[in-house]
């Protein structure tokens, strides 16, 4: 317990400096984007010089990039930066639509589960059959098929022919909030309406957002299940006369280790995957916010969700470290 205390202990003084460097990298990219960014912020062409000498002394661009870095970080740092383009502080347009993004990454996260280690499993345990080769070809074509591509093609069919969906508004939240994410407090609450309207509208999105992710984690579920099921304890385990699902449900133990850190790296990029799905289905979310910020040369929008992606990322990849000495004994810090 003492040594798992340090690691977490050296795990969280990482934090920072990786934060630092993910945000450094991004502002770093914007400001060497060849664009008068107090001219974008104060209107465009239209506008006045006297307003974006007011911009530029506002947000420090005047000042070199270090400072202005300083400024951009520190200021998130305490929610102190007005977002040039709705006038709010950066961090509670964010946190509005936070509890957004991070609902469709569980939807699209249990749609890998549900998906990806069933057909994992089957993939081996039919190994080089025509059922396996089926898997494979979805694992296939979940890998290769684009977001945006799938979206559509999902939007026409189940919006277009057959209205099983909606793509205007968002529901309401719960009455009652405990964590500020509705489905979970809807759950939570026993409020199943509202659970089942949040459920209604992100099902599609969230399908749509984890078909890629389902795709590589039945293959590496296959590929793990096999390299376990050939090891020299499960040939014992046959010699011993053990039933065959006593020796799966040994080898599938041992096999969750690798699909564990899988799982990790694809809840981190499902966050990475939300501006493209959110933006097909007109979801607010934080998705689409950086994409709008993007757009609009919204620089500390854009350095302010990349520290959220990074900071959520990072904590994944930590909860993941965690869970290996709850899977595998062997495991320690």
């Amino acid at each position: 317990m003492a040594n798992l205390k340090k690691f977490l202990i050296r795990r969280f003084l990482t934090f920072i400096p990786t934060l630092i460097g993910v945000t450094l990298i991004v502002f770093l990219i914007a400001y060497v984007i060849p664009a008068d960014v107090a001219r974008a912020w104060a209107g465009g062409e239209k506008a006045s010089q006297s307003y974006m000498e007011q911009i530029r002394k506002e947000y420090h661009l005047d000042e070199p990039w270090y400072d202005q870095y300083w400024f951009l970080v520190s200021g998130l740092a305490k929610n102190d930066i007005i977002d040039p383009r709705t006038s709010n502080y950066v961090f509670d347009d964010i946190s509005e639509r936070f509890p957004i993004t991070f609902e469709l990454a569980l939807v699209a996260f249990f749609f890998i589960l549900i998906i990806g280690i069933p057909l994992g499993i089957i993939s081996a345990l039919k190994r080089n059959t025509w059922v396996d080769t089926v898997i494979r070809f979805f694992a296939l074509a979940g890998v290769s098929m684009p977001v945006f591509w799938l979206g559509y093609l999902l939007i026409y069919v189940f919006f277009v022919e057959v209205h099983w969906i909606t793509l205007a508004g968002f529901p309401a939240p719960p009455e009652h909030e405990i964590t500020h994410i509705p489905m979970i407090d809807a759950l939570i609450t026993g409020d199943f309406d509202t659970f089942s309207q949040h459920l209604h509208r992100l099902w599609l999105p969230g399908f749509t957002l984890g078909f890629m992710g389902a795709g590589v984690l039945a293959r590496f579920v296959r590929n793990s299940f096999l390299e376990a099921i050939g090891s020299d304890y499960v040939a014992f385990l046959k010699a011993k006369g053990v039933p065959k699902r006593g020796i799966y449900r040994h080898a599938l133990k041992n096999a969750m280790v690798p699909i564990v850190t899988v799982l990790g790296l694809q809840f981190g990029g499902l966050l990475g995957g939300t501006p493209i799905t959110e933006t097909v289905f007109g979801l607010p979310g934080m998705g689409s916010y950086v994409i709008e910020s993007i757009r609009n040369l919204d620089f500390p929008a854009v350095v302010a969700i990349t520290m959220v992606f990074a900071l959520i990322f990072l904590i994944t990849n930590l909860i993941v470290d965690v869970l290996y000495a709850l899977i595998d004994p062997r495991v320690r810090y």
